[in-house]
């Protein structure tokens, strides 16, 4: 797989990454020899940015990619996040942190979890409304300095809070959701990081899953899945987001390839500067997706798509309310 810049400060990564959260929460049973399997699998086909977090498990994901990674860090962007606040037993707290002293004690924790030496990309998951983002970026920055970490990101911030940590140190990457069915970040936060030169890494790339065709009612989703409880996911939300689906199905059988295909080659078509990290625990879903990055999409079929599913188009909040709350803007 091709392999180009992320962001201006010289990191390196794959067109496309691969996001291992699903493999130890949220989205129902989990298979560790499986996840495994797809990660190695991952490697193997040149996807080098592996995306994952502190929060995710709590701290199992990260275990989890350590130790499906040992014996071959030398091929891995390694990526994770801090700020979901958990305490030392593994419970949530529902409070974001970004103080220096979390920083500094997420950071050593998730090295020791993922069995490294040192983080490729760092992530603010969230950022504290209590703290002054030059604060929480200073402590990541000093990070930095001592060789914990190589470059800092930012997860769901707005273009002020991205201007004042850019400020602070550069930050290489800003990671939102983004896709056919999520395009608010078009308006204002594409184009404050593209004029920093930051990266942008568009999580959820495939609509939860809802933009691959899989799911045709609400009674699809497994049991456990925290999609259940989202906004979209409710049954009236739901039967309208489906329109949207299968307008953009129609598309892709037309192609000769799969809606989820069809989705990532639509984000890949978006600039150099926007990374994809599909999230599966499966290897044929991984296959699947990875192939995208060879489809070439012309401006008639964007503009296809850009009608099919226009910005703002989808049905209900991304998140439950109180998770919206997190979201800074």
């Amino acid at each position: 797989m091709h392999q180009q810049n992320l962001g201006s400060q010289g990191l390196t990564v794959s067109v496309e990454g691969l996001g291992c959260m699903g493999m130890s929460a949220f989205y129902g049973a989990f298979d560790d020899a499986e996840s495994t399997a797809t990660i190695r699998r991952a490697l193997d086909l040149g996807v080098t940015l592996l995306d994952t977090a502190d929060i995710y498990g709590p701290f199992t994901n990260e275990v989890l990619v350590g130790k499906a990674i040992a014996g071959r860090r030398d091929e891995v962007v390694l990526a994770t996040k801090f700020g979901n606040e958990v305490d030392e037993s593994g419970k949530r707290t529902g409070r974001v942190n970004g103080s220096p002293e979390y920083v500094r004690a997420s950071v050593e924790a998730s090295l020791r979890r993922l069995d490294v030496d040192v983080i490729d990309l760092y992530y603010q998951h969230r950022v504290d409304p209590t703290v002054p983002i030059e604060e929480t970026v200073g402590a990541m920055a000093g990070l930095v300095r001592a060789g914990k970490v190589r470059f800092l990101g930012l997860s769901e911030a707005a273009p002020a809070t991205i201007r004042r940590a850019h400020a602070t140190h550069p930050i290489t990457a800003l990671q939102t959701e983004y896709s056919l069915w999520t395009r608010d970040v078009e308006e204002e936060i594409l184009p404050a990081v593209r004029a920093l030169g930051i990266g942008f890494v568009a999580y959820s790339p495939l609509g939860r899953g809802f933009l691959t065709g899989r799911f045709r009612s609400p009674g699809d989703l497994p049991e456990g899945d925290f999609r259940n409880n989202s906004p979209r996911f409710e049954p009236a939300n739901f039967a309208k987001n489906r329109e949207l689906a299968a307008r953009v199905e129609a598309i892709a059988f037309r192609l000769g390839v799969t809606p989820g295909q069809l989705a990532l080659a639509w984000l890949l078509a978006q600039g150099p500067d926007v990374v994809p990290i599909p999230g599966t625990k499966r290897v044929r879903y991984l296959e699947e997706n990875a192939a995208a990055a060879a489809i070439t999409l012309t401006p008639t079929i964007l503009a296809e798509l850009d009608a099919a599913a226009p910005r703002g188009a989808t049905a209900g909040a991304r998140y439950p309310e109180t998770a919206m709350r997190s979201v800074n803007r």
